[in-house]
This record gives C-alpha cells, sequence and structure tokens, in this order.
C-alpha cells in the first residue's frame, strides 16, 4: 500500500510566493474608486493597508521572496502534512486515489494563518500599531489575533454575530492571543449602530464586519485593516499550500487530475490550486480546479461577474467579482468563513475564463460527507472544508461509475473542533 502520510522537512519548505497575475494573458481588472467608479493608484489604499501589502496587490513579478522572520514562524506548523485518505478510498469502494492536505495543524486551525503572519509582519515593519479585521467563522480572527501577538500589535476583531454566539469557543482563543472580540454589528462603530438600529434581529455578514472594521482602521492613528480572503496579497501568501503539495506528490510520483477547495473570498482555494493552475497557463498540465460553496451563499454559481463593493457600508474600492450583491445577508449557516457575498477577483477571473469550474451543496450533504470524513480518517472537519470533502466524494463516487483511477487533492483548510454545536445540530437535524 502506498504510504498514507507524505512529509517535507523544513528545508523543503517554499522561499517564494507564486503570483499568478505575473501569467494571466490579459491584466486583471483594477480596483475603481466608490465616489468616482475610476480606477484607483496605490496611495488610495494607505489609509488602510500598509505600503509594503499594496505593492504585492499590484505586483506582477511572478515569485515574490518570504522574509525570513515570516519563515521562522511558518517553521512552527510547515510543511504541512499531506495524506492519502486509503480508509475513505476502502468505505467508497473507488478506484481513485484521494489526498488532502491538512492545513488544521496551524496553532490557530487553519490555513488563515499563512497570511496573518506575514501581514503582521508587513504591519510591524511599517510602525503599525494596532490591527482592525472580520472574521465569520473565527478562524481569521484566531489567525490574525495569534499573528499580532506575535509582533506585539493591537488586534480588535469584529466577528459576525450569528458565529460569534455560534462559536463561543473561538472568541476565547482569540482572546487568549490578545484579540478584543466583538460581535458585528456591533456599537462600537457608527455604521454598526445604525445597522442595529434598522435590523436589530440581523445575524451579521462578512460585508457589515468589513464595514466596521474599515470605519475603525480610518478613524485611528496608527491602525490599519487587515482582510483574511478576496485580496489578490492574500492569494499569494496562500500559495505555499499549493508549492508544498506538488513537491510531496513528486515523492510518490502522482500529479492530481482534480483539485479542490472550498470557496468564500476564495483563501484556501487559491492557495491549493494557483501552482497546478499555473501548470495549465503554461500548457504542461490540466487538471480540473473545483471551488465548492454553500449553496446558502452561491457567489460564483449564482452571483453575477460585475464590479462591486467588498463590503456593505460602501467604504471599500469596488473590484471586478462574482457577487450576490453587497447587501446581501447570507442565512447563519454554520461554515460562516463562506458567508461572504463575493469572491476573490483572481478566482472569479479564473472562472468567468473557464479555469475553475463551481459547484455548491446544501448543508445535510456536506455534513453527510464530514462525518464519513471523520470515521475514516479520524479528522473532525471545519464546516468550511467539509464542502471540498463533500465533493471530492463525489467526484471519487463517478470514479467508482466509470472505472476511472483519477487522482483527488482537497484542501483540508482547517480542523472542527470549535464547531460541535454545528455537528449537534447535525445529529439533531436542526440544521437550516
Amino acid at each position: 500500500m502506498e504510504q498514507t502520510k507524505i512529509i517535507l522537512d523544513e528545508n523543503e519548505m517554499p522561499k517564494q510566493w507564486y503570483n499568478v497575475l505575473s501569467d494571466f494573458s490579459s491584466p486583471i481588472e483594477p480596483p475603481l474608486d466608490p465616489r468616482t467608479w475610476e480606477p484607483i493608484g496605490p496611495e488610495a489604499l494607505e489609509p488602510i493597508f500598509p505600503k509594503s501589502l499594496i505593492k504585492q496587490e499590484m505586483s506582477s513579478e511572478r515569485f515574490i521572496d518570504i522574509p525570513d522572520e515570516i519563515l521562522e514562524i511558518y517553521r512552527l506548523w510547515r510543511p504541512s502534512p499531506l495524506y492519502r485518505a486509503h480508509r475513505l478510498e476502502k468505505l467508497l469502494k473507488t478506484p481513485a486515489k484521494i489526498y488532502y492536505k491538512n492545513e488544521g495543524v496551524s496553532p490557530a486551525g487553519s490555513h488563515k494563518t499563512n497570511t496573518s503572519i506575514a501581514q503582521a509582519y508587513y504591519n510591524m515593519k511599517e510602525g503599525t500599531e494596532r490591527i482592525t479585521t472580520e472574521t465569520g467563522a473565527g478562524q481569521w480572527g484566531s489567525a490574525l489575533s495569534l499573528a499580532c501577538n506575535y509582533f506585539d500589535l493591537e488586534c480588535k476583531v469584529y466577528m459576525v454575530r450569528s458565529s460569534y454566539y455560534q462559536k463561543p469557543y473561538r472568541k476565547s482563543m482569540m482572546t487568549i492571543w490578545g484579540g478584543n472580540v466583538v460581535p458585528s454589528p456591533s456599537e462600537d462603530t457608527e455604521f454598526g449602530r445604525q445597522t442595529l438600529k434598522e435590523q436589530p434581529e440581523t445575524p451579521g455578514s462578512l460585508g457589515i464586519a468589513i464595514s466596521e472594521a474599515v470605519e475603525d482602521a480610518i478613524e485611528h492613528d496608527s491602525t490599519k485593516y487587515s482582510l483574511g480572503s478576496v485580496l489578490n496579497h492574500v492569494m499569494l501568501h496562500q500559495t505555499v499550500i499549493g508549492a508544498e503539495c506538488k513537491k510531496q506528490l513528486e515523492k510518490v510520483d502522482t500529479y492530481p487530475d482534480i483539485v479542490i477547495g472550498c470557496c468564500g473570498g476564495g483563501s484556501n482555494l487559491a492557495g491549493v490550486s494557483l501552482e497546478f493552475i499555473k501548470d495549465r497557463l503554461e500548457g504542461k498540465r490540466n487538471p480540473r480546479v473545483i471551488a465548492v460553496e454553500p449553496s446558502a451563499c452561491p457567489s460564483l454559481t449564482e452571483g453575477e461577474y460585475r464590479y462591486d463593493f467588498g463590503d456593505t457600508a460602501e467604504m471599500t474600492p469596488l473590484l471586478k467579482m462574482y457577487t450576490l450583491d453587497h447587501k446581501y445577508v447570507p442565512p447563519a449557516i454554520h461554515a460562516g468563513g463562506l458567508r461572504y457575498h463575493g469572491a476573490s477577483p483572481i478566482i472569479s477571473k479564473l472562472c468567468a475564463e473557464g479555469l475553475i469550474e463551481a459547484v455548491s451543496y446544501d448543508q445535510y450533504p456536506v455534513f453527510d460527507a464530514a462525518v464519513q470524513f471523520a470515521r475514516t480518517e479520524g479528522i473532525v472537519p471545519a464546516p468550511e472544508s467539509s464542502h471540498a470533502i463533500r465533493c471530492a466524494i463525489d467526484e471519487a463516487l463517478k470514479c467508482k461509475q466509470t472505472g476511472e483511477e483519477k487522482t483527488i487533492l482537497f484542501n483540508l483548510s482547517g480542523h472542527g473542533h470549535f464547531d460541535m454545536s454545528s455537528y449537534d445540530k447535525y445529529f439533531n437535524k436542526e440544521l437550516v
């Protein structure tokens, strides 16, 4: 039997991030000023982002070196392990080979630390003292709280209201690392107070939380805003995932036919897939890349590809992306990290050009897959990651019908240790 766990040593960890923008046949559409709808320059972003991250956001450089200070912290959990899901394959009786990258081994329990460490580092280097952000399920807020702790920065987290009460231990984790967490909409910002007055029972949304975090950053000196998904520099930092996957699969002389990631804003999907999309853009290989969404928030499968705001209050620049509209408030599903109205401009462009395909699922089949995975592979996955598992299982079952021996790779973007209440509701048939 082929080995189950494929590991790399520290010397094999990627030393550069890959910038897919350098390989696009046409440039990505520029962000627009929310007042004039004209393209903006780097200076327009300086009130909320440090200059180094703005430079990465707009860079066409193909590879960007990872600073030693970031690599030093990455080594706490990177390279992360890649597994062959032998027991799941046996349960499904499929000829397919299923591999998964386990990003849940990071201290914060998800892939989000790949960019939080980088963003906190660049902010620290430029003299930022305090960072504001939003978080859905709490994985990004946890990751940024951890990163700010390492670089002696204050961290204010606006956590989507439904997740704040669904997942109290995420808040506890952020607090341990020094994060100041409030439910969004909150009483701490003008937009939050306005939203609560108009919609006192709102479950909140990432769009609302982003508005609060941006407002906070603009109004306080030495404060910058940090985003855990969507933006180009976030996609860039996550490419360490796919770069490691490539090296690990080479060790067993394998290359994926299908690459799968769950998709809200798009960061973990980009992380696992962009290195393989590079091969496709170069004409070397032709893997299928599948984005998996919740049917409650299906921006790629049902949204429009157009310019839209990243937040509800219309404070951010407009981005060209697949969107359900910035005013859309998704139902309070348990995959809180996927409750975002739009998708990354990079992921959106790849999807529009046919280099990525998208599917969506309801909660029950997703949790069915999560339980199958936990009972075979032993890892309890986050509800977000379980969307990728659902798709991987379905693709493996198709191989069972056709007899094709395809290789399937998916990103297990985080563990579900703080999602037990959602599993309880699944077993009690109380999911929305």
